[in-house]
């Protein structure tokens, strides 16, 4: 894994559409890196790298490695521009980090023991799939875990019922009480809410 978010990147100095367009056509892929108040530099990455590492989960979430001129830099992928149709990589953004900075950047989360929740027949709702969260670059975590083993149906789990690691902050909790999303709910299942119309029914019924 390591090996694999160490990319080799090279300068470029042809810019615009037809030098990026260009690059595409010999499966390279265009990117810049910017952050920590130096100047935006332009990258040009292999393809075939950048497509094998962007299939992983935690590449959109560790720090990644660019060797540039022989040179490693410590960065974070910040945005990822895909072709609409085709499983190309049109261009890559990236953040430099320093070790000794906090970075904002947002999370995955994995819900685990859902299936003692739909056991019963429950639905689960998710409804965020990833969080934001603020933390040193050596404590970011690749996912942060959800248990819903103690869920019941109707109870809807919100980011501060979200345990996070040591050293990770939510950056909406961090602005107010407001903030508190909710991120699962456990729905009851389908058909009650029409069983308990016609038990309503029923009884005004048998009382005329």
């Amino acid at each position: 894994m390591t090996n694999l978010f160490t990319l080799e990147a090279e300068v470029r100095t042809d810019l615009g559409k037809g030098a990026s367009r260009r690059l595409r056509h010999a499966n390279k892929v265009p990117a810049i890196l910017y952050g920590e108040g130096k100047d935006s530099v332009s990258l040009t990455l292999e393809h075939k790298n950048v497509f094998r590492a962007q299939q992983e989960e935690a590449f959109y979430s560790q720090v990644l490695t660019l060797n540039v001129d022989g040179k490693s830099i410590e960065c974070l992928l910040k945005d990822m521009q895909r072709h609409p149709f085709k499983q190309v990589v049109m261009h890559l953004d990236f953040l430099r980090i320093d070790p000794n900075h906090a970075v904002h950047t947002k999370i995955p989360l994995h819900f685990i023991n859902e299936d003692n929740v739909t056991k019963s027949g429950a639905i689960i709702a998710h409804h965020v799939t990833e969080i934001a969260i603020s933390c040193l670059p050596k404590d970011l975590p690749a996912f942060i875990e959800v248990d819903l083993v103690d869920m019941e149906v109707g109870q809807t789990i919100h980011l501060s019922d979200v345990i996070l690691p040591s050293g990770i902050t939510s950056d909406e909790l961090s602005k107010g009480e407001n903030h508190d999303q909710a991120v699962a709910t456990a729905n009851a299942p389908k058909g009650n809410a029409d069983d308990s119309e016609e038990k309503v029914e029923e009884a005004e019924t048998t009382e005329d």
